[in-house]
C-alpha cells in the first residue's frame, strides 16, 4: 500500500511540474507562428497531436503528433528571441526516419519601438534534418515567416503576415498569409482565452 501511495504521489508532483511548464506563454497561435516569445532562460515543453477529421480516400493525411522543446535565448526587454527542437511523428515510416525539426523567431513586444508600435516577429519553422534531393520523404520544408500584431481595446489581438519554404518539397503550397486574432475573455474569467488562425 505504501509503494503505490509513492507512486500516485510522484505521479501528482510530476502531473503538477509538467501543468507548470504548459502554461507558459504559447509561440504558436493555434497553428500559425506568434509575436510571443519565450521569456529568457524560460523553457517550454510543448506536445501537440493533430488529428485528421475525415478518413479514407488517397487525400488523407496521417495524423501528427509533435513533442517540442522551446527556449527563451536573449535577455533583453525590447528585442527577444527563441530557439526550439521539435519531434515529429505520423506513422509514415519515411517521415519518421527524419523525424527532428528546428525552429527560431526574433521579435519585438508590443510597444517596443515607440508608443503603440505593432509587435514584429521573424523567424523560421520546420527546418527539417532530411534535405536530399533523391528522397521521396525530404522534410527540409524550411519555412520562414513576418508577422505584425497590434491589441485593440475590447477586440484582441490582430495578427497579419506573410510565410514562404522550400517549393521542392511544399509544392504550389509553399508560401501565403498568416492571419489570426486571439483575445483573453477577462469577463468570464482570466483564464479563458480563444483564436482562431489562418496559413494559406
Amino acid at each position: 500500500m505504501k509503494r503505490i501511495s509513492k507512486i500516485l504521489i510522484t505521479a501528482m508532483a510530476l502531473t503538477i511540474a509538467a501543468t507548470g511548464v504548459a502554461m507558459a506563454t504559447p509561440s504558436t497561435q493555434i497553428w500559425i507562428p506568434s509575436t510571443d516569445v519565450q521569456a529568457f532562460k524560460t523553457l517550454h515543453l510543448g506536445l501537440d497531436n493533430y488529428l485528421r477529421t475525415s478518413s479514407g480516400g488517397a487525400d488523407t493525411r496521417p495524423n501528427v503528433y509533435d513533442l517540442g522543446l522551446t527556449a527563451g535565448v536573449l535577455p533583453f526587454e525590447k528585442v527577444q528571441a527563441e530557439i526550439g527542437i521539435d519531434y515529429l511523428v505520423n506513422g509514415v515510416s519515411g517521415y519518421d526516419g527524419n523525424p527532428v525539426y528546428f525552429n527560431a523567431k526574433l521579435a519585438t513586444p508590443e510597444g517596443a519601438l515607440f508608443t503603440a508600435s505593432p509587435a514584429l516577429a521573424v523567424g523560421g519553422y520546420n527546418i527539417g534534418t532530411n534535405s536530399d534531393e533523391d528522397s521521396a520523404f525530404r522534410t527540409d520544408m524550411n519555412l520562414v515567416y513576418g508577422l505584425v500584431a497590434k491589441t485593440l481595446p475590447v477586440v484582441g489581438r490582430l495578427s497579419a503576415g506573410y510565410y514562404t519554404g522550400n517549393d521542392d518539397v511544399l509544392g504550389d503550397d509553399n508560401d501565403g498569409v498568416l492571419l489570426s486574432w486571439d483575445r483573453t475573455m477577462t469577463e468570464i474569467s482570466d483564464k479563458l482565452w480563444l483564436a482562431a488562425d489562418y496559413q494559406g
